[in-house]
């Protein structure tokens, strides 16, 4: 865990990790800007004050774990893993090119530093939770980070996962459900509703807390709170914006998966970022 934060260097650090992502997603012709966008905070609270890793050894036995659920949010891990020196930041330039190492959706085959494969929507939770029992039983240390968007609480798996956890008592699993209140068909709260959804992650033995995903303070004081619980797992619900930081879509449904066609929408979907030109490392 780092020991030094300073918030206009994360903020600056924030806006460059939406540039790339949106950068990266337009070079690629489409992709899901949405759900990349809301994680940024919580993605770089987890590599860069919380979790244990080793850039040099991304196979390392002691190393957090990190499943990222809604896979199809990759290049926010992609860009958080290049950052951190798993892999060239060359890479981010090249999303689902032919012969990429970085697909659309999280890769472990592919991406040092990646720990799961995902994709297929309520699935990754149950992988975390066979992570969490099996450093149980062999007396790892480790801790497992899932993150869960809120659409994929749709489906039934993830809450048969939450029943496995809280029997299994699985208090070195935490999970951080991304809740932006949008899917890909609309607001989550027409399509399946989820609330009181807080209420219904402690019904099922989860120690829960509840954060603006976007405050540097918020995210970090849950996750250390949330990995010193003990007895039990515990679920973050993260308040957070679908396309953070991208003007012409945050906050809309039909940023799930965006088209760039062309340079006008290039511009577009770039013009409303805070930071307009950077030094791109690809």
């Amino acid at each position: 865990m780092s020991e030094q934060f300073n918030k206009e260097d994360a903020d600056r650090t924030a806006a460059e990790w939406r540039y790339i992502i949106t950068d990266m997603i337009c070079r690629a012709g489409s992709g899901h800007i949405g759900g990349a966008l809301s994680l940024v905070e919580i993605m770089h609270t987890l590599y860069y004050r919380i979790m244990k890793v080793d850039p040099a050894n991304p196979a390392w036995s002691g190393r957090d774990r990190l499943v990222l659920s809604k896979g199809h949010a990759a290049p926010v891990l992609y860009v958080a893993l290049a950052y951190k020196g798993f892999f060239p930041a060359a890479w981010l330039g090249t999303l689902n090119a032919n012969g990429t190492k970085l697909p659309s959706h999280a890769d472990a085959r592919t991406v040092p530093g990646i720990d799961a494969t995902t994709g297929s929507l309520g699935q990754g939770l149950s992988v975390a939770c066979g992570m969490a029992k099996s450093a149980k039983i062999s007396g790892g240390k480790n801790s497992v980070f899932c993150i869960v968007g809120d659409g994929e609480c749709n489906e039934g798996q993830n809450w048969e996962a939450a029943l496995f956890a809280a029997h299994n008592k699985l208090d070195n699993l935490v999970a951080v459900l991304d809740y932006n209140k949008l899917q890909i068909d609309g607001f989550t709260a027409d399509i399946l509703g989820l609330e009181p959804l807080t209420d219904k992650w402690k019904a099922f033995g989860w120690e829960v807390f509840e954060i603006d995903g976007h405050d540097w303070d918020e995210v970090c004081d849950a996750l250390q709170k949330a990995i010193a619980v003990k007895g039990k797992p515990a679920m973050i619900v993260a308040h957070t914006i679908k396309a953070k930081g991208c003007g012409a879509v945050e906050g809309k449904a039909e940023s799930h998966n965006i088209r760039i066609p062309d340079q006008a929408a290039y511009d577009l979907y770039m013009g409303g970022l805070e930071i307009q030109e950077m030094a791109l490392p690809y």
